[in-house]
Formats: structure tokens, C-alpha cells, sequence
């Protein structure tokens, strides 16, 4: 699928020769202070975002987490290739990794006719195989789009956003197959050809992905981008055309189409999401399930109440009640329930069965009764008829504290959990994807014997530093900067020295991945968003969401239910 069209711009890239200088920084103090604060009683219930946020002193850029008011990034309307703002703004020596990496992320900036459309995956010229690793992904560019917001560079997610909205446009097939309408590419490709002095496009619906699968989260980052763009520059009018409105319903109309689900839950294929290879998250995958929430919610906010959009805007409504019931309910995991499902009775019948996905005891593995300690939860990573999934997903867990799928109280459980065990989550190198890692037969089995997701590698417990920014975002929105601390030191004590890796191996994170492409370009963006949040939290109305901001419905029971 190629796109043609005149002009053209050299993207030249140069390789980052790391510096070994590691001088600590311990930047935060003031920070810690201010958000560890008593807090003030007030008599209204605030959601998390609102009191890890509002009870800070009113200083400089401050801004309320969720007001869809015009919110415009210090800095705003900056050059891509100036100073960064969060360190001409600081009061405070910044970190020497911090230079390095927007150097480094500048040189992954991608130009189609003359203009930054977005950032290739990764600028590892030691590598001998490209692969994809040179083309725009949709989610690759989320964090890099959130630092450039971050920094009052707004331009290149402009861009990036109607580019891809374009790409959506498309006809897309696989083999003899048409794909929907409102599918997102996975990625685009820019080619540029010197002779004809032309710029053409590529894009992958995942007729080129590994096992052929559509992303199914390539949507939902759009429409979370979108809102993010909306909320840092105050810019209304790109939600706002008929273009965008079009593309957020196309999206929508896949995911809100009715069928043969008994659930408020998406269905999807292993491979759909970040973990694009098999890795046994088929079904119903919480990273689906958190990012479909959150998109809903996006959408909600953006969506104009016209003809069109008001029938949406009350079908998300429908939906978004329905799923957070589900969610909450029968996704969650505390000592608790596992107490509960440990003593469940099965083949249960009618409405008042309590094991209603016919959960069988015997099938809980060994490890969670000695991982669940007694204060904390989270989100397991699926469950469907007869299977309970309770491997734990960073990305998921993060996403649900920011979209408020979890609940207040569910939020700090998750960030108990972390806390309590930072050796198996956390390591020495954040974040692990999941946990625990596959082995032996098991990942025979489930994976396919796939050589890259060897146990405590890649996605099988691998150690994703990108997720760096998400756990910063949770950990503020739950008042814990302190953890988000941390980890930020842990990234900074071997991160830049280690040439920006894409993923660690080990039960810790200890080793470069073995097949980790070096200068990720999301591993660079992830490190500069959570430097940036915690110097600056109102960052955080870009990504968060209010728990108290979900309206509800009436819930009536079906005409079976007393049938």
C-alpha cells in the first residue's frame, strides 16, 4: 500500500556514541515534599488524579488534571529543534541523560514532504537486519508524541495524528480479505526517492506483521493521542473537523459492534497489542481491555453531539458501564479472591452461580499463593469461559489506574503490590511486561517454542524501560512520586551507558536483551516523559482521566432474569 507525493525531505540519521559521565541527581525532594503533604479534608470524595494534584501548592504551569478548557504546554509553539523547555525551566541541575536523549530522539524524527510526521522504532546502525525497526508505529509513537507535547512542541503529533487518520482511509486487505473500514495501520513507512525527488508512504495493517494480526490497539492510541494533543495545546478545532470525528466513529464502529458476545469485554487474537507475538494473551487481554476503556473515554469527550455522534456518545456510555462492572469484578485479583477462587465450588448453573466463568481451583498455578502478599491486587491478564489467566501485565495495570478502570481503592492495591514486590516488578531495571516468565513445556505449549520469547526475555518477563512513563503517570496519579523516583534511578544508572536498549533479559533485568535493538526510540521518549511528569505533574491531565468523571446508567434487569 504506497502513497506517492511530490517533494521531499533527506531524513538523515547519526549514530549516539554514549558517554559514560553517570553523575547522580537526586531531583526530587522538593517534589516529594510537595505531593506527600497532609492532605485537606474536604467533604466531597475526590478521585485520585484530583488529590494527588490539586492539593499542590497553585505555582507556575499547574493545571487541572481533567478540565477540557484550554490547557496550552509552557512553551508552546516551539521549534522541533530548540532547547528542551523542562531543562531551560528548571530550577535545578538537570541530569547529563537528559541532553543526550532529546539529542537522540531529534535524530529519529521522521519527514514526509518537509514536515516531522513522527519517530522510526529504533536508529541501531549495528544492527545488520532493519527489519521494520525503520518505519512509524502507532504506539512506538505515543511517548515520543507525549514528550514533544510535554515540551510545547505540538507540530509533529499534529502531523502524525492526521497522517495516520489518512492512512485509515485505505483500503485494506489480507490475501482475499477486506479489513474494516476504521482500522489504524500497525506502522508507515516513508521513502523517499532521490531521482524523482518524491516522498511515498507505506503502511502495514499487518499484512506484513509477524503472524499476519491487525493491531487492535493502533486505534485506541490514536483517539488517547488525540485527547492528549486537545488537553496540552487547548487546540480544539483538530478533534473538532469531520475528518477526526469520522475516524474516532470508524474506530468505534469496529469495537462497538454487536455480535455474539456475552461480555462488554473485546475479543481479540494473540499478537494484537504490544505483545505481538504468541504469548497466550488471546481472548480477552487486559492491555486490550484498559486501552478500549480508556479510548471510550476519550472518544466521549471529543465526540460532538450531532446526529451521529450522540448515538455514539450513548452507546459508549452503555458500554463503559458495562465494562467496568466486568472489569472490576471478575478481572481483579487481592488476597481475597484468590482466597475465594482457591475455595470455589464449579459446574455451577443458573444466574446465582458464584464461579460464573466455571474457574477451576485445580488450574491455579503455584507461584500466585506465594506472590499475592496480603496488601495489594491487580488486574489478572484474562478471563473467559474456564480460563484465568493470573499473569501480571505492567501495561494494563498502569493503563487502568490512568483511565480509572480501577477503582480508587484498587489503584493504591496496585501500587501496593509493586512496592511490596520490587524485585520480581521492578528488578533492576524497569518495567517488567509480565510476570512470571513461561518455561519449560508451558512455553513449549503457549508460545510455540518461540525463540524469542525465551523465558524472563522480550515479552515472556522481559524488562521494557518504556514503560518507565506509564509507571511515573500511575505513581503520581496516585500520589506515590517516591516509586516513580526510584525507578527513574535505577533507569539512569545503566539506560544511556547501555546505548538505549530496547528490552533487559534476566529475573531482574540484568542483561541487554539478546536480540534488543540498541537506541529504541520509545525507550529514549519513555525516559524523558517521566523526568518531565515529575518535574512538572500537571503533565498528567494529558494521559489521566478523573474516576469521577464516568456517568452512570440506570441498570435494568433483562426480561430472563425472572423469567
Amino acid at each position: 500500500m504506497v502513497e506517492g507525493m511530490d517533494g521531499a525531505h533527506d531524513m538523515v540519521l547519526w549514530k549516539v556514541e554514549p558517554q559514560c559521565s553517570m553523575a547522580e541527581a537526586d531531583d526530587f525532594e522538593r517534589l516529594s515534599r510537595l505531593l506527600d503533604r497532609p492532605r485537606v479534608k474536604i467533604e466531597r470524595k475526590l478521585s485520585f488524579d484530583e488529590r494527588s494534584l490539586s492539593e499542590l501548592p497553585v505555582t507556575g504551569n499547574l493545571r487541572p488534571v481533567d478540565s477540557y478548557d484550554s490547557m496550552c504546554s509552557p512553551g508552546a509553539g516551539r521549534s522541533v529543534f530548540d532547547t528542551p523547555v523542562s531543562v531551560a525551566r528548571n530550577s535545578f541541575e538537570p541530569h547529563p541523560m537528559v541532553g543526550e536523549a532529546w539529542d537522540a530522539l531529534r535524530r529519529s524524527i521522521v519527514f514526509f514532504r518537509g514536515q516531522p510526521v513522527g519517530t522510526i522504532a529504533a536508529i541501531d546502525h549495528a544492527s545488520e537486519e532493519v527489519l521494520n525497526y525503520d518505519q512509524v508505529f502507532i504506539r512506538d509513537f505515543v511517548p515520543s508524541a507525549m514528550a514533544f507535547l510535554m515540551n510545547g512542541e505540538p507540530e509533529i503529533v499534529k502531523n502524525f495524528l492526521l497522517k495516520t487518520l489518512h492512512l485509515q482511509s485505505w483500503e485494506k486487505r489480507i490475501d482475499r480479505f477486506k479489513l474494516g473500514e476504521g482500522v489504524m495501520p500497525a506502522s508507515f513507512k516513508v521513502n523517499h526517492d532521490p531521482v524523482r525527488k518524491t516522498d511515498t508512504l507505506t503502511a502495514d495493517f499487518g499484512e506484513s506483521a509477524i503472524g499476519r494480526v491487525a493491531p487492535v490497539d493502533s486505534g485506541f492510541w490514536w483517539i488517547i493521542l488525540l485527547r492528549a494533543y486537545t488537553k496540552s495545546t487547548g487546540d480544539l478545532s483538530l478533534a473538532e473537523t469531520p475528518e477526526c470525528q469520522k475516524g474516532m466513529r470508524l474506530i468505534l464502529s469496529l469495537c462497538l459492534s454487536e455480535g455474539f458476545d456475552t461480555f462488554p469485554t473485546l475479543l481479540c487474537a494473540d499478537g494484537c497489542s504490544m505483545i505481538d507475538r504468541r504469548m497466550g494473551v488471546y481472548g480477552y487481554p487486559i492491555e486490550i481491555q484498559a486501552l478500549f476503556f480508556m479510548a471510550l473515554r476519550c472518544a466521549l469527550a471529543m465526540l460532538k453531539p450531532d446526529v451521529e455522534g450522540k448515538e455514539f456518545m450513548e452507546r459508549i456510555l452503555t458500554r463503559l458501564n458495562a465494562l467496568g462492572y466486568h472489569m472490576r469484578s471478575y478481572f481483579w485479583l487481592d488476597f481475597q479472591q484468590l482466597n475465594d477462587i482457591y475455595r470455589y465450588k464449579t459446574e455451577e448453573y443458573s444466574h446465582t452461580a458464584v464461579n460464573k466463568f466455571n474457574v477451576i481451583p485445580d488450574s491455579i498455578p503455584d507461584w500466585i499463593f506465594d506472590f499475592m502478599p496480603t496488601r495489594g491486587g491487580y488486574f489478572v491478564g484474562n478471563v473467559s469461559p474456564a480460563k484465568m489467566d493470573f499473569r501480571w501485565f505492567a501495561l494494563g495495570n498502569c493503563i487502568a489506574i490512568l483511565s480509572s478502570l480501577a477503582t480508587p481503592e484498587q489503584s493504591v492495591a496496585i501500587m501496593d503490590l509493586i512496592e511490596e514486590r520490587w524485585e520480581e516488578l521492578v528488578g533492576v531495571m524497569p518495567l517488567k511486561i509480565s510476570y512470571p516468565a513461561l518455561e519449560g513445556h508451558e512455553w513449549s505449549i503457549v508460545t510455540g517454542c518461540d525463540p524469542k520469547n525465551t523465558r524472563w526475555s522480550y515479552h515472556n518477563g522481559g524488562s521494557w524501560p518504556v514503560l518507565l512513563w506509564l509507571l511515573t503517570a500511575a505513581c503520581i496519579k496516585t500520589g506515590r512520586p517516591q516509586i516513580a523516583r526510584r525507578a527513574i534511578e535505577l533507569a539512569e544508572s545503566r539506560l544511556w551507558k547501555d546505548g538505549w536498549p530496547e528490552y533487559y533479559d534476566g529475573k531482574l533485568g540484568r542483561y541487554i536483551g539478546k536480540q534488543a535493538r540498541k537506541f529504541q526510540t520509545w525507550s529514549i521518549a519513555g525516559y524523558l516523559v517521566a523526568k518531565m511528569m515529575l518535574e512538572d505533574p500537571s503533565h498528567l491531565g494529558m494521559i489521566s482521566l478523573e474516576e469521577d468523571k464516568v456517568k452512570k446508567l440506570p441498570i435494568r434487569r433483562s426480561a430472563s432474569w425472572t423469567a
